[in-house]
């Protein structure tokens, strides 16, 4: 199978209830996609605009001061000290990167690609691009001999699913046995919300207290989208096992897809301010606390979502009637089904409306308007 072979693109089923949530007199919510609506951070943009004057090819494997400040971000965000910049790669873009790292690890027919079961549709789009076998497994004990390469995703999207540093260890283990690079998708990771990860970070696959003392076949994939308001820059990096890191930066000197150094730069200033990035989760906060309880309220049962960007709610029936229903209210969300097969009965719901839309949306949902 090849990139011919894919499927139409799933979001144009969700056109119908568009149309049909776009009817109500107060106009369309929108919570359908997590595309940011906040503004960049002007210590972002000021970086940004510095750095125009970009006559020169960027360098395939990112400025030293960018990889610098990735290596000091995730010593002070993330718990992971002790990286060298020679395991760290910034990269456009995070999807691109779950899409093409099948094909940039050399994998193909007779090679399995584990993803979660319910899960980002890319994780499954990279492996069929190559002809590699796709799996949908959460268990670590349920990955099969002949298995190369294993996507995690903590915190999910869909729906929340946040791993605990004994649950990563395990899978790094398992990973190991089969002799398999273990990826983690974590660009959720500053938005932790409930339990314990409401006063403690979310771990990462690169913390001492999941790697053994050693990040062989470890990679951890973060965004800078959410956190920073950066979607459009397609501001991402990697992290985490020096030998492949090298292998995806011998990939990039033959193929390109450098990233343009102006925006090398406002990584760099993204990286290093964390008030913004506290200021940005105060706002997803805000909606967080109004859309749960209306929900709620409205009778459905919200599942998973202790961190991340996403409400994943049910209520006990078919996915798409619920769309239906909320569009008949004038609220668009993403349909389960999307999300994987174990998904039928969900939808997916994203704190990224402004807040005057999310405001409306509560309203609607607990009838008093």
């Amino acid at each position: 199978m090849g990139v011919r072979d894919l499927s139409d693109y799933p979001w144009d089923a969700v056109v119908p209830f568009r149309e049909r949530a776009a009817q109500h007199p107060q106009g369309l919510v929108d919570l359908s996609i997590g595309s940011p609506v906040d503004p960049t951070p002007e210590v972002i943009r000021r970086a940004l605009s510095a750095a125009t004057d970009a006559h020169s090819y960027p360098q395939n494997v990112g400025t030293p001061a960018l990889r610098e400040a990735i290596v000091d971000w995730y010593a002070r965000r993330r718990g992971v000290p002790e990286l060298r910049v020679d395991e760290v790669l910034p990269t456009i873009g995070s999807k691109e990167l779950v899409a093409l790292l099948p094909t940039l690890l050399g994998l193909g027919a007779g090679d399995t690609v584990v993803f979660p079961r319910v899960a980002y549709p890319t994780y499954e789009v990279g492996a069929r691009i190559v002809g590699a076998a796709p799996l949908a497994e959460d268990d670590p004990d349920a990955w099969p001999e002949g298995t190369k390469l294993i996507w995690i995703n903590t915190p999910g999207n869909p729906d929340g699913r946040t791993w605990t540093a004994e649950e990563l260890a395990h899978a790094v283990r398992r990973a190991r046995e089969l002799g398999a690079v273990l990826a983690s998708d974590e660009c959720y990771a500053e938005l932790g919300w409930d339990g314990q990860w409401a006063h403690e970070p979310v771990p990462s696959v690169l913390d001492p207290r999941v790697t053994g003392g050693s990040r062989a076949g470890l990679l951890s994939v973060y965004s800078l989208s959410k956190q920073s308001n950066l979607a459009g820059y397609r501001a991402a990096f990697v992290a985490g096992c020096a030998e492949t890191i090298a292998v995806l930066l011998t990939a990039r000197k033959h193929l390109g897809m450098m990233m343009p150094l102006p925006v090398q730069e406002a990584m760099i200033a993204a990286l290093g301010d964390d008030e913004h990035v506290a200021h940005q989760k105060e706002l997803y906060r805000i909606r967080r606390d109004l859309l749960r309880p209306a929900l709620a309220a409205a009778g459905f049962r919200i599942d998973g979502s202790e961190a991340g960007l996403y409400l994943w709610a049910t209520e006990g029936r078919d996915a798409w009637e619920s769309m239906a229903r909320l569009a008949d209210l004038g609220i668009l969300a993403g349909p389960g089904p999307f999300y994987g097969p174990d998904a039928s009965q969900h939808i997916r719901l994203s704190l990224t409306a402004p807040l005057e839309r999310v405001e409306q949306a509560a309203r609607r949902l607990l009838g008093e308007s």
